[in-house]
């Protein structure tokens, strides 16, 4: 017989999403029950942005032992072990799992179901032998890779972000299908670590990212060895494990590829299969579930937070978007606030090397909004620790409105998912730029740039004749 719950709170899915709001309502003493039917911390722990920054961490370390002739010391060719590098991903995943284990979010007082979730009726879900009738539902349910049309692509075997952590020998040859984010980032990581790679993008690689940003992370990929196939798609797909052949075409011209391993990293859809949306009156699509501003469903006790939620949640799949998503849920479902969901000033980073992080306007983002801007630029290569660290490529560029208003950042640099952060905390709280022109940083440090990049906004008042004439004024008075 069927076990029925009654908690104020039912939560599908045990990602990031899904875990904040389940621990934030049990430390305010909420009722709260958690389904999960795959493992316990979502894709970001098991699949996602631990095991890809593990990746790339090994990565960087092989990288900086080819480097070590910059600075006077031995180079030497790493001796790259593909199978110890998968023992150093997985053991990291393992050291941050007991954060998100069932285990964990039982001792704080929460109900974990580990089953698949249906919906029966409007208030009613089935998971395993337990129905759930509670007060709220919580939907974060998270997405997985979307894979394109390609003919023969059904019988061949490729990985995906989900598989690409468990290559235990080097590729021959690896051919990364997409050159966004995820992408890019996994093929400098292989790169890096010896294999050959390709990247085949049907239009310009990280084409969502301002151009003149995205140069400098292309061309350090280039100089990796990574090789970058723009404009061009992948119309067919044949082959076996290690020997998979693939047809390109760019610009009406056919030619054949070979590869030993394929990616697809062609990005990722909402993972909604399953749930039976339909009877509980739940509205949704292929872009996912329907949400307003306050990031409820068309069933009004139905919350969709996170990579599930649609276009009006942000329609951004990060972690810190989720994150951020549960906070809002947790002050509507259990303080009864109105919170709107505002993503002009959300970061997004690709963490390649350099990496690029943005946040708010791009400048064509800027210029399309009309109104007069002013765009400020400063290179990495004028900063007195990226000169000593060797590591000078990128720049930071500043996007302004009236008054010194912040509109956007985007910073290629080394380190620049860290350097963003005073850019979005200076938007959230609509600081202008005389505010980070004013502050004080460390020297010497990468975080020079964001301050001189901020004074240079005022170097053009200092050749105005006014100005000029006013401090020889002053000086007169000694």
């Amino acid at each position: 017989m069927a076990e029925t719950l009654r908690p104020d709170l039912c939560i599908v899915g045990a990602g990031s999403a899904g875990l904040s709001v389940a621990a934030a309502a049990a430390a305010f003493g909420v009722p709260v029950v958690l389904i999960e039917r795959g493992e316990m911390g979502g894709d970001c722990l098991n699949v996602g942005c631990v095991p890809s920054k593990a990746l790339i961490a090994a990565a960087r370390r092989a990288h900086d032992i080819r480097q070590a002739g910059a600075f006077g010391l031995g180079t030497l060719d790493p001796q790259v072990n593909y199978a110890r590098v998968r023992e150093h991903v997985h053991s990291v995943i393992g050291a941050i799992a007991p954060n998100d284990s069932a285990a964990r979010f039982t001792a704080l007082g929460v109900r974990v179901v580990r089953a698949s979730a249906r919906f029966v009726a409007r208030d009613t879900l089935e998971a395993g032998n337990v129905i759930v009738k509670p007060r709220r539902f919580v939907l974060a349910t998270g997405s997985r890779p979307a894979v394109p049309a390609i003919a023969g692509l059904d019988s061949v075997p490729f990985l995906t972000n989900e598989t690409a952590f468990d290559l235990t020998r080097r590729p021959e040859h690896l051919v990364i299908v997409g050159g966004g984010t995820i992408g890019l980032e996994l093929a400098q990581a292989h790169r890096r670590l010896g294999a050959p790679v390709t990247v085949i993008e049907a239009g310009r690689a990280l084409g969502r990212e301002d151009p003149e940003l995205a140069a400098h992370v292309l061309a350090a990929l280039r100089r990796d060895g990574v090789a970058i196939r723009e404009n061009a798609t992948v119309s067919e797909v044949a082959g076996e494990d290690g020997d998979i052949r693939l047809v390109v075409e760019n610009r009406g011209t056919r030619t054949e590829l070979k590869a030993s391993h394929l990616l697809v990293a062609t990005g990722r859809r909402p993972a909604t299969d399953g749930l039976e949306l339909e009877a509980a009156g739940i509205a949704h699509d292929e872009r996912g579930i329907a949400v307003d501003q306050h990031l409820r469903t068309s069933n009004r006790r139905v919350y969709a937070i996170g990579d599930c939620a649609g276009p009006d949640g942000g329609g951004r799949q990060f972690t810190h978007v989720a994150n951020y998503h549960a906070g809002l849920v947790i002050r509507s479902a259990l303080f009864r606030l109105r919170p709107r969901v505002d993503m002009r000033a959300m970061p997004r980073v690709t963490f390649t090397d350099p990496e690029l992080a943005v946040v708010g306007m791009t400048e064509e983002e800027a210029r399309a909004d009309g109104g007069r801007i002013t765009v400020l630029r400063w290179p990495v290569a004028e900063n007195d620790r990226a000169q000593a660290e060797r590591r000078t490529e990128g720049e930071i560029k500043v996007i302004l409105g009236r008054g010194g208003r912040i509109l956007g950042c985007g910073i290629a640099a080394p380190g620049a998912g860290e350097l963003i952060t005073p850019w979005t905390l200076a938007m959230t709280r609509n600081l202008r730029i005389r505010d980070l022109a004013g502050h004080t940083v460390p020297y010497p440090t990468l975080s020079e740039i964001s301050r001189r990049v901020a004074m240079s906004y005022y170097t053009p008042s200092a050749a105005k004749p006014m100005v000029r004439r006013l401090i020889g004024f002053l000086r007169r008075f000694g």
